[in-house]
């Protein structure tokens, strides 16, 4: 297991069994490999919400703004059109360089992305976060299980996690949250 999510369960017991996702079929879909390290906070938490902040899009998740397959074509379309009245972020000035969500942030419209360029590998993708509702983007040089866990203990550098970290920490499923099986 990625040593992020070994230490993430240290700190935030997850709350329902282990449960496998038929990723080949999810990466068909998508058209795209994922990251093993996002397939391994998937599997061990299923989708939800970290310390009522920072949401975990599932591809099994019956709610589309919380299912990763539904938000990766919302959040194409949604970017196809900020992107005819603003500027990309230098990050993406590489051609064939693109983002794709894998978490949203509790009530601000605020984006964490993987930033994949051409001929990377999905491990070798970096986070990307969109403050949602204005044209600030951040880079972090990390994987996504990584950059949660420094959300949620206080060590990223961002600047928009000002509410983290919480005194204790919690999981809350999309199953418990949605009031159906997980």
């Amino acid at each position: 297991m990625h040593s992020a999510v070994t230490r993430l369960v240290e700190i935030v017991p997850p709350g329902s069994p282990r449960r496998t996702r038929d990723w080949n079929a999810v990466e068909r879909a998508l058209g795209t490999p994922l990251p093993e390290d996002y397939k391994e906070l998937v599997e061990v938490y299923g989708g939800g919400v970290f310390d009522e902040t920072v949401w975990l899009f599932d591809p099994e998740c019956p709610d589309e703004h919380s299912n990763l397959v539904a938000q990766f074509a919302e959040r194409e379309r949604v970017l196809g059109l900020l992107w005819q009245s603003e500027p990309k972020p230098a990050e993406l000035d590489r051609p064939g360089t693109r983002v794709l969500p894998w978490a949203c942030i509790e009530g601000s419209g605020a984006m964490l992305y993987w930033l994949a360029g051409p001929g990377q590998s999905p491990d070798e993708w970096t986070v990307m976060f969109n403050e949602g509702r204005g044209p600030e983007w951040e880079h972090h040089a990390t994987r996504c299980a990584s950059f949660l866990l420094a959300v949620l203990t206080g060590e990223s550098d961002s600047s928009y996690f000002s509410d983290l970290p919480a005194d204790s920490h919690q999981f809350d499923s999309n199953g418990e949250i949605l009031g159906e099986e997980d």
